[in-house]
């Protein structure tokens, strides 16, 4: 089974950097299990990363104001609703799955996100905050587990 895990974020970012930092993290203690990508990428472009493989972990930092910061959230990829966008060249993860779909592509059939509630994600020049730089070694650990103990492995 060919796995993906997939560091989302702006490393210049404050929070937002937390995706590549847990990417760059297990690309140490788990590239065996997987291919590891950071990217900045979001929408469409991000559609060629995910082809070619069985599976994916996508880890990226979530902003919903209903958590407190540092909760790690784990979704499945078949749970997310269609975005809002505000644009319609604006496309999210459930609108890629249906592209990829429509298109017949060898597009992941198990997607798994953990995502992290951060409490800034615009201060550019910023580090992590305290809470989320805390949780951090928390989101590897769950993210390694993930792939030591994938379903069907």
């Amino acid at each position: 089974m060919r796995t993906l895990v997939l560091g989302l974020g702006n490393d210049l970012i404050a929070d937002d950097g937390l995706g590549l930092l847990a990417a760059r993290e297990l690309a140490v203690t788990h590239g065996h299990l997987a291919d590891v990508v950071e990217t900045g990428l979001a929408g469409l472009a991000l559609l060629d990363l995910f082809l070619d493989y069985d599976r994916a972990l996508v880890i990226d930092a979530i902003q919903t104001g209903t958590h407190p910061p540092g909760t790690i959230l784990a979704i499945r990829g078949d749970e997310l609703s269609a975005v809002v966008a505000p644009s319609p060249h604006y496309a999210g993860l459930p609108e890629l799955f249906a592209l990829a779909q429509a298109m017949g592509l060898a597009f992941p059939r198990d997607v798994r996100i953990l995502a992290m509630e951060v409490e800034d994600a615009a201060t550019i020049g910023a580090g992590l905050t305290p809470a989320v730089a805390a949780a951090l070694p928390t989101l590897v650990a769950r993210a390694g587990a993930m792939l030591e103990n994938w379903p069907g492995e």
